[in-house]
């Protein structure tokens, strides 16, 4: 089972990528709300990757990624943002963030996403092409 964090403050803005994971059976999907209860999920919960809004309230999907990277740097990482891949390639760099999602992602993104860590995890069996 991978387990996979969504995270952001609106819900709903992800609902469309939530919808895409959900329909693999190996996947479960955590929400949290901020930054924080992101953080309090990891330290008692094995995630795969989390899955980030750009902004959180508490804190920006990068700054969340680079407090991942410090606290365990074998977590995936994926972030929305509106910036174009080379801005976001600027400010992420060294962060380690295994994908760029666009404004409102949906199944797309969401099966681009599983595609990646099923690779990653040597699990790729089972998932649509993207």
């Amino acid at each position: 089972m991978l387990n996979l964090l969504l995270v952001s403050p609106k819900r709903e803005s992800l609902s469309d990528l939530a919808s895409g994971l959900v329909e693999h059976a190996d996947v479960s999907v955590l929400w949290a709300e901020s930054g924080k209860k992101a953080l309090e999920i990891i330290s008692d919960t094995i995630v795969h990757m989390v899955i980030a809004d750009e902004k959180l309230g508490d804190m920006t999907g990068l700054q969340l990624a680079e407090k991942l990277l410090k606290i365990n740097p074998m977590i995936n990482c994926a972030i929305i943002s509106p910036l174009s891949a080379e801005a976001f390639h600027e400010a992420s760099e060294g962060l380690g963030i295994m994908a760029h999602l666009p404004v409102k992602p949906g199944k797309k993104q969401a099966e681009g996403l599983l595609n990646k860590l099923k690779k990653l995890k040597g699990l790729e069996a089972g998932v649509k092409d993207a």
